[in-house]
This record gives structure tokens, C-alpha cells and sequence, in this order.
């Protein structure tokens, strides 16, 4: 029991001290001292920490504290995404999107947007959006799932968001809108977001 209890409080310890020093690497790099937040973030991503990993792609990504590489920014944002962390998945999904660092892949795109979008992340859902208005990576061209997932992404704070709701409304009919009214009302984060919708699909 007391090696249960010793080994609980060493993990719990070194969680403590990595969130220490992700918090200190996170405050260096807001302040733009890149040098110390490359220092205390650096070893935390290699340890598998996803919020270090997430912020060490963005370093890479923006050549501060380090030289530019996309390669090594889509590599640490990949490592990310593979844990979850909704800003890294979305990232990947941009870099498919454009094809910087990879093969430019929509359909793989669209996986890691649905990924971030589905755990409530703001860009992703209005990218998503996007996604169904345009029929773009695959996905069906539905007005009332780019309708709902606006609405979810503006109510998240979105750039353009609720532009794009507000010119897509115009060609919808009121079944259309009250059934994106609807979606938008039901869906809850963590959950998967619908295919495509009974009046909007083409």
C-alpha cells in the first residue's frame, strides 16, 4: 500500500512540476521571450506533454526561439492531435488543408477539423461549416449542417462565423432554418456531429 500511495504522489508530483513548467514556458513565450519558453517547453514535448507539444509546433510554425520549419511544426502539432488536443488537431487539418509540410489531403483535412469541431473548438466548427457549404474534402454540400455548425462556432466567438450564417440564411427555407435551429440546440461537445441533415442535403 505505501508503494501505491509513494508512486501516486511521485506521478502526481511530476505532473505538478510539468504543469509548472509549461505554465512558465507558456507566460516566456506570451511575453516574447522565446529563448526561456523554448527552455521550459522544449523537454516537456518530448516527455509527451500535449500543451508543450502544441506550443512547440507553433514555434516552429512561426520561426520564434527556433529557426521556421513546417516539417518539424506539423511534427509536434501530429503528436498533439494524436492525444487530442483540439488546437493541434486543428492545426494538422490546416496544414493538410494547404499542403504545407504535406501532401495536401482534404479528406484528411476534413478528419482533423471533425475532430477538433466535435470537442467544441470554435475555428473547426466554422471551418467545418465551410466543409458542407462548399461540398469540399468529401463531405456533402448541406446548408442546414453549415447553418448549425456556424451557429455553434459565432456562440464560440469565430471570426466570420456569423457572416457566413447570416449569408447562407438567405437561401434557406424556414423547415431549413428551424431545423438547424434544432441541430444547433441538441448537439453537445465530445459528441459527433451529424452527417447530414433530413431537409438541407443535395
Amino acid at each position: 500500500m505505501k508503494k501505491i500511495l509513494l508512486a501516486m504522489c511521485l506521478a502526481l508530483g511530476l505532473q505538478q512540476a510539468a504543469l509548472a513548467g509549461f505554465t512558465e514556458g507558456a507566460t516566456a513565450y506570451n511575453n516574447k521571450h522565446y529563448g526561456t519558453a523554448l527552455k521550459e517547453i522544449a523537454p516537456l514535448a518530448r516527455a509527451g506533454n500535449a500543451d508543450a507539444q502544441h506550443l512547440l509546433g507553433l514555434m516552429y510554425y512561426m520561426g520564434r526561439g527556433v529557426p521556421q520549419d513546417y516539417q518539424q511544426a506539423f511534427e509536434w502539432h501530429h503528436k498533439a492531435a494524436l492525444q487530442g488536443k483540439a488546437d493541434a488537431q486543428y492545426v494538422v487539418g490546416a496544414m493538410y488543408y494547404t499542403g504545407n509540410a504535406v501532401i495536401q489531403d482534404h479528406r484528411q483535412a476534413v478528419s482533423w477539423f471533425r475532430k477538433a469541431a466535435q470537442q467544441g473548438h470554435g475555428e473547426a466548427l466554422h471551418t467545418m461549416g465551410l466543409m458542407y457549404r462548399y461540398h469540399i474534402g468529401g463531405v456533402p454540400q448541406d446548408n442546414v449542417i453549415a447553418y448549425m455548425l456556424w451557429n455553434l462556432a459565432a456562440a464560440r466567438g469565430a471570426p466570420n462565423a456569423a457572416e457566413q450564417r447570416a449569408a447562407v440564411v438567405k437561401q434557406m427555407t424556414p423547415e431549413q432554418i428551424e431545423e438547424g435551429q434544432a441541430l444547433s440546440a441538441r448537439w453537445k461537445p465530445n459528441t459527433p456531429l451529424p452527417g447530414r441533415s433530413v431537409t438541407g442535403a443535395e
